[in-house]
């Protein structure tokens, strides 16, 4: 097969070193297999519970909804009562809190900046530690929650339900990372986007019974114009997640011996949304921790937590704000984390290097810092329009076959989608080089 040793793998070209290349291949059915024993423990239950006893007292609590939304993530574990049921979020929760606690104590940056790879070993043996305690603190309160639903209740229940929740997510974490390493793609990011998928041919079919059952008009125009708008917004973000802001760099004239090396440009790419699918997730995982709180502050039956899952319901005013609010500040926070412009700029200067009419050192880092910052805000109100739009659509046309599978589904499945392409491209690319070293 002739390729192209210049340009982005083909189609086909990747489809071949998909079936024909074996460390590619190998990777692949690792990555599947393993997304797969994961989705099949979903459907195995806790022990002791009567799920007909949950489901009933599930549609009578009125908390349908917030279940309905946490199953997005969990891929039907929540309701369904399966020993995945809280699946990777302890993880991401954990994720968070170390990277605020990275930001704020000082030993914990020395290690991630300055102690190379042994120091993100520690970062992330640290983070697997807080996110068994987060495990532990949500699968005690969701035991308590659904003690009254056990063939047997009482402290026996409640602690083989800890043990088994627990050790669940455990493992769902250990897969994540297994797929980082010997997989294709980030691990955390693929269990999410498989659980989406796998609510996507419920909601589907939800849609096409509602448009056969209903006889207005309006109803099946409503849908078809809430799938434009799906549409559009996966079109929206593709090109969102590929653009970049090239600010051009200019190599100064140097001599090494006798060889002259003439000026050379080039540019410097700044993505336009650096967090990628991040912040989604973080705001996502944020909003989620009352709900989970209230359950393990023994308050779930009280007026404060009616009126917390009330006031954070998806769709309602206030979810929406502080929804905007947290992508805002994760994306600034993210972004940060990613890209520091000081750490730029030095690097410029030890290359010889600089951004044309732009003094380097100081006065590059600050403009950085500008393009950043003008980046991260288009980027934020981006994603706030991600998350808005599918929301009112969906109130003003009256479908809410979708609910919840709006803006934070689409972009984490289009961005993870993306980011794993890139990793088969990427790998597809090295295998041209390793043919040209052999030859």
């Amino acid at each position: 097969m002739t390729v192209s040793r210049d340009k982005t793998p083909t189609a086909q070209e990747t489809f071949m070193q998909m079936a024909q290349a074996a460390g590619l291949r190998g990777r692949l059915l690792v990555t599947v297999g393993m997304l797969v024993l994961v989705r099949l423990g979903i459907f195995i239950p806790v022990p002791g519970i009567n799920r007909q006893a949950f489901q009933a007292g599930l549609a009578s609590s009125g908390l349908g909804g917030i279940v309905g939304f946490l199953d997005i993530f969990s891929g039907g574990g929540l309701s369904l009562l399966g020993i995945f049921a809280l699946g990777i979020l302890p993880f991401i929760n954990a994720s968070i809190i170390m990277q605020l606690l990275t930001a704020a104590l000082p030993s914990l940056e020395d290690l991630q900046k300055n102690e190379g790879e042994a120091g993100r070993r520690k970062i992330s043996q640290i983070t697997r530690y807080v996110a068994l305690g987060w495990a532990c603190l949500q699968s005690t309160g969701l035991a308590l929650a659904i003690n009254q639903f056990a063939d047997s209740p009482g402290p026996w229940f409640v602690a083989s339900v800890v043990i088994a929740l627990t050790a669940g997510s455990m493992f769902v974490m250990w897969v994540g990372e297994l797929i980082t390493e010997k997989g294709i793609g980030n691990g955390a990011s693929l269990l999410i986007f498989v659980n989406i998928v796998s609510s996507l041919p419920r909601s589907l079919g939800n849609t096409i019974d509602l448009a056969q059952s209903s006889e207005q008009r309006s109803i099946v125009g409503g849908i078809v114009v809430l799938l434009l708008v799906f549409l559009a917004m996966i079109i929206g973000i593709v090109f969102v997640q590929e653009g970049t802001r090239r600010i051009p760099i200019v190599s100064a004239r140097r001599q090494v011996g006798r060889r002259n090396y003439p000026e050379r440009s080039s540019y410097l790419p700044l993505r336009l949304n650096q967090g990628g699918v991040m912040p989604i997730i973080f705001a996502t995982a944020v909003l989620i921790l009352p709900a989970s709180l209230a359950q393990i502050s023994f308050i779930a039956s009280s007026s404060f937590y009616l009126s917390v899952t009330q006031a954070l319901s998806p769709g309602s005013w206030i979810y929406i704000v502080v929804y905007l609010l947290l992508i805002l500040f994760f994306s600034y926070f993210y972004s940060s984390l990613v890209v520091n412009p000081v750490d730029m700029s030095q690097n410029l200067k030890k290359m010889g290097s600089s951004i044309p009419s732009i003094r380097p050192g100081k006065a590059t880092s600050e403009y950085l810092t500008k393009v950043l910052n003008r980046l991260t805000f288009l980027g934020a109100i981006f994603l706030g329009m991600v998350a808005i739009i599918p929301s009112a659509v969906e109130g003003a046309t009256q479908v809410t076959t979708f609910q919840g599978l709006g803006a934070t589904s689409l972009l984490i499945l289009v961005g993870v989608a993306i980011d794993t392409a890139k990793q088969i491209q990427t790998y597809v690319i090295s295998q041209r080089y390793e043919g040209m070293v052999k030859q």
